[in-house]
């Protein structure tokens, strides 16, 4: 059975709007690499002094003289103090610690990740305090020195 001619022309029109519609997009695509190429630059073409400005490198307790202070209670803790209390703590305290203050999750997606009850999350959270202070107050003399 051949087809009519009005099912003939609507395939011919569909077939060229379809061609149109290639082409142009084909066009625009040209034309977007050529205005990226003449706009972007690649990283290899950059110059060693245009190459620094996109990054920058943090250097921290590279000078202890340089390491803010926080004076609390009238005694005085150096980042890096805090530091070191932080990796004085068990991994896992740690982890529960870290999640919670820096990442900002609560403890029931925190023991989602770890695969762990929310309960056994917040023991550890609030149980890192008290060994922190302890690490703090023990410490906070040798420091001094």
């Amino acid at each position: 059975m051949e087809p009519n001619r009005t099912e003939w022309q609507k395939r011919c029109t569909f077939n060229g709007f379809c061609k149109t519609v290639l082409r142009n997009e084909a066009i625009d695509a040209i034309r977007e690499r050529r205005y990226r190429r003449k706009h972007e630059v690649t990283f290899s073409d950059l110059s060693p002094q245009e190459e620094h400005q996109l990054y920058t490198c943090d250097q921290y307790f590279a000078d202890d003289e340089t390491v803010k202070s926080f004076f609390v209670a009238g005694r005085e803790f150096t980042a890096k103090m805090i530091a070191d209390a932080l990796h004085s703590l068990p991994e896992e305290k740690r982890q529960a610690v870290l999640l919670y203050y820096f990442f900002d999750m609560n403890d029931k997606e925190i023991a989602e990740l770890m695969k762990i009850p929310r309960s056994t999350v917040q023991f550890r959270r609030t149980s890192s305090f008290e060994l922190l202070k302890r690490f703090l107050e023990e410490k906070a003399d040798d420091w001094k020195d």
